[in-house]
Protein backbone atom coordinates (compact mmCIF):
# COMPACT_ATOMS: atom_id res chain seq x y z
CA UNK A 1 0.00 0.00 0.00
CA UNK A 2 1.35 3.46 -0.97
CA UNK A 3 1.73 5.48 2.21
CA UNK A 4 4.31 8.24 0.82
CA UNK A 5 2.86 10.70 -2.01
CA UNK A 6 5.50 12.70 -4.38
CA UNK A 7 6.59 15.61 -2.70
CA UNK A 8 8.58 18.67 -3.78
CA UNK A 9 11.22 19.69 -0.83
CA UNK A 10 12.56 22.94 -2.56
CA UNK A 11 15.55 20.59 -3.10
CA UNK A 12 14.09 18.27 -5.49
CA UNK A 13 11.39 16.06 -6.54
CA UNK A 14 10.66 12.87 -4.20
CA UNK A 15 8.36 10.27 -5.75
CA UNK A 16 5.22 8.53 -4.37
CA UNK A 17 6.71 5.45 -2.40
CA UNK A 18 5.29 2.17 -0.71
CA UNK A 19 5.84 2.15 3.50
CA UNK A 20 9.54 0.98 4.41
CA UNK A 21 11.45 1.96 0.73
CA UNK A 22 14.31 4.14 0.70
CA UNK A 23 14.50 6.07 -1.81
CA UNK A 24 17.93 7.29 -3.20
CA UNK A 25 18.61 10.57 -5.71
CA UNK A 26 21.35 11.82 -7.35
CA UNK A 27 22.51 15.13 -5.88
CA UNK A 28 19.73 17.86 -7.92
CA UNK A 29 20.88 20.12 -10.83
CA UNK A 30 20.31 23.18 -8.66
CA UNK A 31 23.61 22.71 -6.57
CA UNK A 32 25.56 22.75 -9.84
CA UNK A 33 24.10 25.99 -10.67
CA UNK A 34 24.44 27.79 -7.36
CA UNK A 35 27.91 26.82 -6.41
CA UNK A 36 29.11 27.69 -10.24
CA UNK A 37 29.53 23.82 -11.35
CA UNK A 38 31.72 22.83 -8.10
CA UNK A 39 28.76 21.24 -6.66
CA UNK A 40 29.68 17.52 -5.38
CA UNK A 41 28.89 14.16 -7.70
CA UNK A 42 26.91 12.23 -5.04
CA UNK A 43 23.83 10.67 -4.00
CA UNK A 44 20.57 11.78 -1.38
CA UNK A 45 18.17 9.51 0.73
CA UNK A 46 14.71 9.55 1.82
CA UNK A 47 13.25 7.01 3.51
CA UNK A 48 8.85 6.60 3.76
CA UNK A 49 7.50 5.66 7.13
CA UNK A 50 4.07 5.31 8.42
CA UNK A 51 4.39 8.39 9.53
CA UNK A 52 5.75 10.24 6.10
CA UNK A 53 8.91 10.76 5.06
CA UNK A 54 11.97 10.85 6.80
CA UNK A 55 14.77 13.96 6.55
CA UNK A 56 17.26 13.94 4.19
CA UNK A 57 20.22 11.85 4.95
CA UNK A 58 22.77 12.43 4.67
CA UNK A 59 23.17 16.49 4.94
CA UNK A 60 22.31 17.62 1.36
CA UNK A 61 25.44 20.40 1.80
CA UNK A 62 27.92 18.25 2.75
CA UNK A 63 26.74 15.38 0.22
CA UNK A 64 26.01 17.21 -3.04
CA UNK A 65 27.85 21.45 -2.06
CA UNK A 66 31.02 22.88 -2.45
CA UNK A 67 31.42 23.09 0.79
CA UNK A 68 34.93 25.13 1.23
CA UNK A 69 35.60 27.32 4.11
CA UNK A 70 31.84 27.33 4.89
CA UNK A 71 31.16 28.57 1.40
CA UNK A 72 27.50 26.15 1.17
CA UNK A 73 26.52 27.80 4.46
CA UNK A 74 27.32 31.63 3.16
CA UNK A 75 25.15 30.86 -0.47
CA UNK A 76 22.62 29.21 1.23
CA UNK A 77 22.00 32.41 3.85
CA UNK A 78 22.97 34.57 1.15
CA UNK A 79 19.68 33.11 -1.34
CA UNK A 80 16.94 32.85 2.01
CA UNK A 81 18.00 36.59 2.98
CA UNK A 82 18.05 37.81 -0.62
CA UNK A 83 14.53 36.28 -0.83
CA UNK A 84 13.18 37.38 2.56
CA UNK A 85 13.97 41.17 1.45
CA UNK A 86 12.71 40.84 -2.07
CA UNK A 87 9.58 39.89 -0.97
CA UNK A 88 8.87 42.20 1.40
CA UNK A 89 9.74 44.64 -1.77
CA UNK A 90 7.14 43.27 -3.26
CA UNK A 91 4.63 43.82 -0.68
CA UNK A 92 5.57 47.46 -0.21
CA UNK A 93 5.21 47.75 -3.18
CA UNK A 94 2.23 45.87 -4.06
CA UNK A 95 -0.06 48.00 -1.40
CA UNK A 96 1.27 51.31 -2.45
CA UNK A 97 1.06 50.58 -5.97
CA UNK A 98 -2.90 49.64 -4.95
CA UNK A 99 -3.07 52.63 -3.31
CA UNK A 100 -1.53 54.85 -6.28
CA UNK A 101 -3.85 53.28 -9.05
CA UNK A 102 -6.78 53.65 -6.87
CA UNK A 103 -5.82 57.44 -6.71
CA UNK A 104 -5.76 57.54 -10.32
CA UNK A 105 -9.13 56.24 -11.20
CA UNK A 106 -11.03 57.88 -8.55
CA UNK A 107 -10.39 61.40 -9.24
CA UNK A 108 -11.62 62.01 -12.63
CA UNK A 109 -9.71 65.55 -12.86
CA UNK A 110 -6.58 63.13 -13.34
CA UNK A 111 -8.19 61.35 -16.19
CA UNK A 112 -4.97 62.40 -19.01
CA UNK A 113 -2.95 60.34 -21.32
CA UNK A 114 0.02 60.52 -19.30
CA UNK A 115 -1.78 59.11 -16.16
CA UNK A 116 -3.77 56.61 -18.03
CA UNK A 117 -0.24 55.55 -18.80
CA UNK A 118 1.18 55.79 -15.38
CA UNK A 119 -1.68 53.77 -14.38
CA UNK A 120 -0.95 50.91 -16.82
CA UNK A 121 2.86 51.07 -15.53
CA UNK A 122 1.34 50.73 -11.99
CA UNK A 123 -0.74 47.68 -12.95
CA UNK A 124 2.16 46.17 -14.62
CA UNK A 125 4.04 46.54 -11.49
CA UNK A 126 1.14 44.88 -9.46
CA UNK A 127 0.87 41.59 -11.99
CA UNK A 128 4.23 41.55 -11.90
CA UNK A 129 4.45 41.70 -7.68
CA UNK A 130 1.38 39.16 -7.89
CA UNK A 131 3.17 36.86 -10.10
CA UNK A 132 6.29 36.65 -8.11
CA UNK A 133 4.62 36.24 -4.39
CA UNK A 134 2.47 33.23 -5.91
CA UNK A 135 5.44 31.45 -7.62
CA UNK A 136 7.26 31.66 -4.28
CA UNK A 137 4.41 30.32 -2.43
CA UNK A 138 3.61 27.03 -4.95
CA UNK A 139 7.38 26.59 -5.76
CA UNK A 140 8.41 26.66 -1.73
CA UNK A 141 5.65 25.18 -0.29
CA UNK A 142 6.14 21.65 1.41
CA UNK A 143 2.62 20.74 0.53
CA UNK A 144 3.10 20.85 -3.11
CA UNK A 145 3.32 17.81 -4.61
CA UNK A 146 6.31 16.86 -7.26
CA UNK A 147 6.02 19.13 -10.64
CA UNK A 148 5.79 15.93 -12.45
CA UNK A 149 2.76 15.31 -11.46
CA UNK A 150 0.31 16.25 -13.97
CA UNK A 151 -2.44 18.80 -11.60
CA UNK A 152 0.88 20.57 -10.50
CA UNK A 153 2.73 20.57 -13.37
CA UNK A 154 0.04 22.63 -15.01
CA UNK A 155 -0.47 24.50 -12.22
CA UNK A 156 3.42 25.13 -12.14
CA UNK A 157 3.24 25.91 -15.84
CA UNK A 158 0.50 28.72 -15.82
CA UNK A 159 2.48 30.11 -13.10
CA UNK A 160 5.70 30.48 -14.88
CA UNK A 161 4.29 31.84 -18.43
CA UNK A 162 1.99 34.32 -16.20
CA UNK A 163 5.32 35.34 -14.22
CA UNK A 164 7.45 35.53 -17.56
CA UNK A 165 4.58 37.65 -19.14
CA UNK A 166 4.15 40.22 -16.18
CA UNK A 167 7.82 40.77 -15.99
CA UNK A 168 8.16 41.70 -19.91
CA UNK A 169 5.07 43.64 -19.62
CA UNK A 170 6.80 45.75 -17.27
CA UNK A 171 9.52 46.29 -19.42
CA UNK A 172 7.53 47.64 -21.73
CA UNK A 173 5.28 49.61 -19.84
CA UNK A 174 8.89 51.12 -18.55
CA UNK A 175 9.77 51.71 -22.22
CA UNK A 176 6.24 53.16 -22.71
CA UNK A 177 6.96 56.14 -19.91
CA UNK A 178 10.20 56.92 -21.98
CA UNK A 179 8.75 57.08 -25.47
CA UNK A 180 5.65 59.19 -24.25
CA UNK A 181 8.03 61.86 -22.75
CA UNK A 182 10.63 61.35 -25.74
CA UNK A 183 7.10 62.39 -27.61
CA UNK A 184 6.72 64.90 -25.88
CA UNK A 185 9.85 66.79 -26.19
CA UNK A 186 10.23 65.91 -29.85
CA UNK A 187 7.02 65.35 -31.92
CA UNK A 188 4.88 68.59 -32.72
CA UNK A 189 1.34 66.24 -33.01
CA UNK A 190 -0.06 65.57 -29.63
CA UNK A 191 0.65 62.46 -28.41
CA UNK A 192 -2.96 61.99 -26.69
CA UNK A 193 -3.88 60.44 -29.75
CA UNK A 194 -1.58 57.54 -29.76
CA UNK A 195 -2.65 55.94 -26.38
CA UNK A 196 -3.76 53.09 -28.33
CA UNK A 197 -0.33 52.41 -29.48
CA UNK A 198 0.69 52.57 -26.29
CA UNK A 199 -1.47 50.08 -25.02
CA UNK A 200 -0.15 47.65 -27.70
CA UNK A 201 3.17 47.89 -27.36
CA UNK A 202 2.85 47.59 -23.38
CA UNK A 203 0.67 44.44 -23.49
CA UNK A 204 0.81 43.21 -26.80
CA UNK A 205 4.04 42.66 -27.74
CA UNK A 206 4.65 41.12 -24.60
CA UNK A 207 1.53 38.63 -25.60
CA UNK A 208 3.46 38.01 -28.87
CA UNK A 209 6.34 36.82 -27.58
CA UNK A 210 5.06 35.01 -24.63
CA UNK A 211 3.02 33.39 -27.02
CA UNK A 212 6.37 32.02 -29.33
CA UNK A 213 7.79 31.22 -25.83
CA UNK A 214 5.18 28.87 -25.16
CA UNK A 215 5.17 27.14 -28.49
CA UNK A 216 9.06 27.05 -28.13
CA UNK A 217 8.73 24.78 -25.06
CA UNK A 218 6.22 22.94 -26.20
CA UNK A 219 8.01 21.30 -29.37
CA UNK A 220 11.71 22.01 -28.34
CA UNK A 221 11.96 21.68 -24.15
CA UNK A 222 8.79 20.40 -22.55
CA UNK A 223 10.44 19.29 -19.64
CA UNK A 224 9.27 19.82 -15.58
CA UNK A 225 7.82 23.28 -14.95
CA UNK A 226 9.69 25.18 -17.89
CA UNK A 227 12.68 26.59 -15.49
CA UNK A 228 15.16 24.91 -16.79
CA UNK A 229 17.05 26.61 -20.21
CA UNK A 230 19.07 23.56 -21.40
CA UNK A 231 17.91 24.66 -25.25
CA UNK A 232 18.80 28.27 -26.39
CA UNK A 233 15.91 29.19 -28.30
CA UNK A 234 13.04 29.56 -25.81
CA UNK A 235 16.13 31.48 -23.50
CA UNK A 236 16.59 33.75 -26.08
CA UNK A 237 12.82 34.00 -27.32
CA UNK A 238 12.42 35.49 -23.62
CA UNK A 239 15.49 37.49 -23.24
CA UNK A 240 16.08 39.26 -26.71
CA UNK A 241 12.55 41.58 -26.27
CA UNK A 242 13.49 42.84 -22.77
CA UNK A 243 17.57 43.43 -23.97
CA UNK A 244 15.70 45.47 -26.80
CA UNK A 245 13.25 47.49 -24.43
CA UNK A 246 16.45 48.38 -22.10
CA UNK A 247 18.20 49.63 -24.86
CA UNK A 248 16.23 51.83 -26.63
CA UNK A 249 14.52 53.25 -23.00
CA UNK A 250 18.78 54.09 -22.26
CA UNK A 251 18.75 55.45 -25.35
CA UNK A 252 15.87 57.62 -24.87
CA UNK A 253 17.03 58.34 -21.55
CA UNK A 254 20.39 59.68 -23.38
CA UNK A 255 18.91 61.48 -25.62
CA UNK A 256 16.06 62.95 -23.35
CA UNK A 257 18.82 64.42 -21.41
CA UNK A 258 20.26 66.04 -24.35
CA UNK A 259 17.29 67.96 -25.80
CA UNK A 260 16.68 69.07 -21.99
CA UNK A 261 19.84 70.38 -21.93
CA UNK A 262 19.77 72.07 -25.03
CA UNK A 263 16.50 73.98 -23.79
CA UNK A 264 17.75 75.11 -20.85
CA UNK A 265 20.76 76.60 -22.74
CA UNK A 266 19.04 78.15 -25.41
CA UNK A 267 18.97 82.09 -24.91
CA UNK A 268 15.36 81.33 -26.68
CA UNK A 269 14.28 79.96 -23.67
CA UNK A 270 13.21 81.88 -20.37
CA UNK A 271 11.36 82.59 -17.77
CA UNK A 272 8.20 79.88 -17.06
CA UNK A 273 9.68 77.96 -20.11
CA UNK A 274 13.18 77.52 -18.34
CA UNK A 275 11.44 76.77 -15.29
CA UNK A 276 9.35 74.07 -16.69
CA UNK A 277 11.94 72.03 -18.45
CA UNK A 278 14.11 72.45 -15.08
CA UNK A 279 11.43 70.49 -13.36
CA UNK A 280 11.11 68.28 -16.42
CA UNK A 281 14.64 67.30 -15.97
CA UNK A 282 14.90 67.07 -12.81
CA UNK A 283 11.78 64.23 -13.20
CA UNK A 284 13.55 62.86 -16.00
CA UNK A 285 16.75 62.58 -14.08
CA UNK A 286 14.79 60.98 -11.01
CA UNK A 287 12.93 58.53 -13.02
CA UNK A 288 14.56 57.21 -16.09
CA UNK A 289 17.77 55.66 -14.24
CA UNK A 290 15.60 54.02 -11.56
CA UNK A 291 14.79 51.83 -15.19
CA UNK A 292 17.68 51.79 -17.05
CA UNK A 293 21.22 52.28 -16.16
CA UNK A 294 21.36 49.05 -13.32
CA UNK A 295 20.11 46.65 -16.04
CA UNK A 296 21.73 48.16 -18.80
CA UNK A 297 24.73 47.46 -16.87
CA UNK A 298 23.82 43.75 -16.21
CA UNK A 299 22.32 43.21 -19.50
CA UNK A 300 24.24 44.44 -21.98
CA UNK A 301 27.26 44.01 -20.42
CA UNK A 302 27.11 40.57 -18.61
CA UNK A 303 29.58 40.50 -15.46
CA UNK A 304 30.36 36.44 -14.72
CA UNK A 305 31.76 36.82 -11.65
CA UNK A 306 29.56 39.56 -10.43
CA UNK A 307 26.40 36.85 -10.16
CA UNK A 308 25.88 37.92 -6.52
CA UNK A 309 26.16 41.72 -7.21
CA UNK A 310 23.81 41.25 -9.73
CA UNK A 311 20.82 39.11 -7.81
CA UNK A 312 21.48 42.17 -5.36
CA UNK A 313 20.13 44.73 -7.96
CA UNK A 314 18.01 42.75 -10.16
CA UNK A 315 15.83 40.96 -7.50
CA UNK A 316 16.22 43.75 -4.72
CA UNK A 317 16.62 46.84 -6.00
CA UNK A 318 13.75 45.97 -8.61
CA UNK A 319 11.46 44.58 -5.83
CA UNK A 320 10.99 48.10 -4.78
CA UNK A 321 10.86 49.84 -7.66
CA UNK A 322 7.36 49.50 -7.89
CA UNK A 323 6.96 51.48 -4.19
CA UNK A 324 9.70 54.24 -5.70
CA UNK A 325 8.03 54.87 -8.95
CA UNK A 326 4.37 55.28 -7.15
CA UNK A 327 6.16 57.82 -4.62
CA UNK A 328 7.31 59.44 -7.82
CA UNK A 329 4.52 59.58 -10.06
CA UNK A 330 1.62 59.33 -7.77
CA UNK A 331 2.60 60.47 -3.99
CA UNK A 332 4.70 63.34 -4.99
CA UNK A 333 2.62 64.59 -7.94
CA UNK A 334 1.87 67.98 -7.78
CA UNK A 335 -1.46 67.74 -9.78
CA UNK A 336 -2.69 64.27 -7.13
CA UNK A 337 -1.55 66.51 -4.12
CA UNK A 338 -3.62 69.66 -5.03
CA UNK A 339 -6.59 66.62 -5.88
CA UNK A 340 -6.35 65.43 -2.62
CA UNK A 341 -5.54 68.62 -0.52
CA UNK A 342 -9.57 69.98 -2.62
CA UNK A 343 -11.02 66.06 -1.13
CA UNK A 344 -9.76 67.05 1.72
CA UNK A 345 -11.07 70.32 2.60
CA UNK A 346 -14.50 69.65 0.21
CA UNK A 347 -14.82 66.71 3.44
CA UNK A 348 -13.83 69.16 6.31
CA UNK A 349 -16.58 71.89 5.07
CA UNK A 350 -19.20 69.35 4.68
CA UNK A 351 -18.19 67.94 8.17
CA UNK A 352 -18.36 71.55 9.68
CA UNK A 353 -21.43 72.53 8.05
CA UNK A 354 -23.13 69.25 9.38
CA UNK A 355 -22.19 69.97 12.33
CA UNK A 356 -22.96 73.51 12.82
CA UNK A 357 -26.38 72.35 10.87
CA UNK A 358 -26.59 69.79 14.22
CA UNK A 359 -25.35 72.06 17.08
CA UNK A 360 -28.39 74.50 15.47
CA UNK A 361 -31.03 72.40 15.23
CA UNK A 362 -30.46 71.37 19.01
CA UNK A 363 -30.66 74.86 20.29
CA UNK A 364 -33.82 75.54 18.50
CA UNK A 365 -35.60 72.47 20.00
CA UNK A 366 -33.55 73.49 23.30
CA UNK A 367 -35.55 77.28 23.33
CA UNK A 368 -38.82 75.43 21.82
CA UNK A 369 -38.86 73.09 24.75
CA UNK A 370 -37.92 75.94 27.35
CA UNK A 371 -41.09 77.81 28.04
CA UNK A 372 -42.69 74.19 28.14
CA UNK A 373 -40.56 73.40 30.88
CA UNK A 374 -41.31 76.56 32.50
CA UNK A 375 -44.84 76.48 32.36
CA UNK A 376 -44.92 72.83 33.66
CA UNK A 377 -43.16 73.67 36.45
CA UNK A 378 -45.55 76.37 37.23
CA UNK A 379 -48.52 74.18 37.28
CA UNK A 380 -47.10 71.86 39.73
CA UNK A 381 -46.24 74.86 42.28
CA UNK A 382 -49.80 75.81 41.74
CA UNK A 383 -50.79 72.21 42.39
CA UNK A 384 -47.93 72.16 45.79
CA UNK A 385 -50.05 75.23 47.08
CA UNK A 386 -52.95 73.91 46.59
CA UNK A 387 -52.57 71.14 48.27
CA UNK A 388 -50.82 73.02 51.47
CA UNK A 389 -53.84 75.54 51.66
CA UNK A 390 -56.10 72.61 52.23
Amino acid sequence: MIRCRGVWDNITCWHKAKVGETVNLSCPEIFLNVFNRQGKQGFISRRCTKMGWTDIFPDVINTCGHNQNGTAGNKEDFYLIVKAIYTFGHSASLIALTIGSTILCVFRKLHCTRNYIHLNLFISFILKAISVLVKDAFLYSSTVECPDLADSLIICKFILVFLQYCVMANFYWLLVEGLYLHTLLVVIFSPNRHFTMYLLIGWGIPLVFIIVWILSRIFLEDTGCWDTNDHSIPWWIIRTPIIISIIVNFCLFINIIRILLQKIRSPDVGGNDQSQFKRLTKSTLLLIPLFGVHYMVFTVFPMPNASDCQIWFELIIGSFQGLVVTILYCFLNTEVQGELKRKWRSLYINMGRDYRLHSSSVSRNGSEGAPQFHRNSRAQSILQTEATVI
